[in-house]
């Protein structure tokens, strides 16, 4: 397994990966290079790499990239789902679980939600509480917080150039 860390404007992330795809994105403090694993940024992860840094420049609102998320089935229908909500928007918890299938799974989703090992590429940071409130996150809220802000202030931006 390869590995690189990314210094962002959220802080520190590990991105994890093999000759194929990129199987993980963690925050150091929940996730490290593990035994075995190789430094570099060859493959899947250079390219997440360079994706990553390109979103956080404002310079990119999807992300093209070889993923392998490894969870139960739910979870990574959950993760599709995610994967098309739209760069600057958010749905609530209670419209994924609808768009999953499952429109009493609220909770379920939520959790599934929280797993996801590859927040931001799929982004699960872009689900909030159905009452407007951020909900959780699994870098923290004021991640969650900048996450959804450096998006909205690059949609602005970007519709404004558009405008032009």
């Amino acid at each position: 397994m390869n590995y690189a860390y990314l210094d962002t404007p959220i802080g520190t992330l590990l991105i994890a990966g093999d000759a194929d795809a990129v199987l993980q994105i963690s925050f150091p403090s929940r996730g490290k290079a593990e035994a075995g694993w190789v430094e570099s940024q060859r493959g899947p992860v250079g390219e997440a790499v360079r994706q990553l840094r390109e979103y956080f420049a404002g310079e990119r609102s999807d992300f093209v990239l070889p993923l392998a998320p490894r969870g139960t089935e739910f979870q990574r229908s959950v993760w599709r789902q995610l994967q098309g909500i739209p760069y600057g928007e958010t749905i609530s918890y209670g419209e994924l679980a609808r768009r999953v299938g499952s429109p009493k799974a609220s909770r379920a989703v939520g959790s599934a939600n929280g797993k996801n090992p590859l927040p931001i590429v799929i982004p699960c940071h872009r689900v909030i509480a159905g009452d407007g409130t951020l909900g959780g996150f699994g870098g923290g809220l004021p991640t969650k917080q900048t996450l959804l802000a450096l998006e909205q202030g690059a949609s602005i931006r970007n519709r404004a150039v558009a405008g032009r």
